[in-house]
């Protein structure tokens, strides 16, 4: 009987697993958990996606089979999106996939695209699939500072040819994810163009996760890497509904650009699955060509959670940058806890603060100083977890395990 599986061997422990499970035995006992750990959004969906999608259920059609890249007019409606957001054409037959959410996308792709002895470069620290998409197949990831700025673009070329040195082979795709998840961080158009030109020297594809576009707060924008001249040629990028417009559960995001890697993915879906049900399709086509005013709204509500949480945290004594988009804070450790490292530091926190956040080393080693806050508790709880996270961090030096 076989006792071990390839892939599955190739997975560490999950790193959240010890917070989640301190958090459910400490709300079966009844404790209140304010809980900033996953970003969930609390919001519901605007009322117009709701409307359709009870329509769209009516029909005795709606339970049938769908198509695995997505239904026509969702995709049409993507491409209508990126022509009225960013200025990029894109041919929906060709150049969009709807995928079930931005992460089985990424997933997927990973796949479809690598095989044991590749290589990817991923930023670290960065979302966990963007690194064990690739790992579970049987590819090497190979880290890369997360800093969308010369960091990262001086570090990139001799990434490449390290690979290349060492085992003979250039790496398959870089991973770039801004706004980011986890750290917030956000990238240029000129960023992204040097990315693309050092890419296609190398001959290296690009997979840009562009989930977190629309959650913006300083009035700019976040471009799409698809923005820059001949980034079709090597680039792909993932969006979702999920943030936007607080669909999260619908399972719906798309895939966008390059032929070659949008047809691979597509091909390997066909053989997995036969894409999001019907009227979850129509809802998502509803949600994107519909009126956009929930979504500037749903800005101004992460926007005055960020500012009640950040400012709580810097009047309470520990130093925190307010991030300019995405639903994310990522708080440096408080100084004086900084020698527990992010696991440690999150179970007191849940422990003797009752607020639950996500140990930045799940997001890989360069988190370990870290913990990320999702902005999904309103404001009430996000004062209540002030004041609690400000009464843990009264305590004296000595008294810090």
């Amino acid at each position: 009987m076989q006792e071990h599986f390839y892939r599955i061997g190739r997975l560490p422990p999950y790193v959240f697993a010890e917070v989640t499970s301190m958090k459910a035995k400490a709300r079966a006992a009844g404790r209140d958990i304010i809980d900033f750990g996953m970003g969930n959004p609390d919001s519901k969906p605007p009322a117009h996606v709701i409307s359709k999608l009870r329509e769209a259920i009516g029909d005795p059609k709606a339970s049938r089979y769908s198509l695995s890249r997505g239904i026509w007019g969702l995709r049409k409606a993507q491409a209508a999106y990126y022509k009225r957001r960013f200025g990029v054409e894109l041919n929906p037959d060709t150049e969009i996939c709807v995928t079930m959410g931005s992460k089985e996308g990424l997933a997927t792709l990973a796949q479809a695209i690598s095989q044991p002895g590749d290589f990817f470069l991923v930023p670290d620290p960065s979302y966990p699939i963007h690194t064990w998409g690739f790992v579970i197949p049987g590819a090497e990831v190979v880290a890369i500072p997360n800093h969308p700025g010369k960091e990262m673009l001086d570090a990139l070329p001799g990434a490449i040819e390290s690979c290349q040195k060492n085992s003979g082979k250039k790496p398959i795709a870089l991973v770039v994810n801004y706004p980011c998840n986890p750290t917030a961080a956000v990238a240029s158009l000129d960023f992204y163009k040097e990315i693309i030109a050092i890419c296609k020297k190398y001959g290296v594809y690009v997979i840009s996760d562009l989930a977190y576009c629309e959650l913006y707060f300083d009035g700019n924008p976040p471009p799409s890497i698809l923005q820059v001249p001949g980034a079709k040629d090597i680039a792909i990028e993932f969006t979702s509904v999920s943030k936007t417009y607080s669909m999260a559960g619908w399972r719906v995001g798309f895939a966008c650009g390059n032929p070659k890697l949008i047809a691979a993915l597509a091909k390997l879906k066909s053989y997995i699955d036969y894409g999001t049900f019907l009227p979850v399709q129509v809802g998502a086509a509803a949600a994107i060509s519909g009126p956009q005013d929930y979504v500037e709204k749903l800005r101004g509500m992460y926007k005055e959670r960020r500012d009640l949480l950040v400012g709580g945290l810097n009047k309470a004594g520990w130093p925190v940058e307010a991030p300019s988009a995405s639903m994310f804070v990522w708080a440096p450790l408080p100084p004086k806890f900084a020698h527990l490292g992010s696991l440690e530091f999150s179970k007191q926190l849940l422990e003797h603060a009752e607020v639950a956040v996500a140990p930045g080393v799940g997001f890989g080693p360069g988190g370990d100083g870290y913990v990320r806050m999702a902005l999904v508790e309103n404001k009430q709880r996000i004062r209540q977890a002030v004041r609690n996270i400000k009464e843990y961090l009264k305590q004296p030096q000595e008294k810090v395990a």
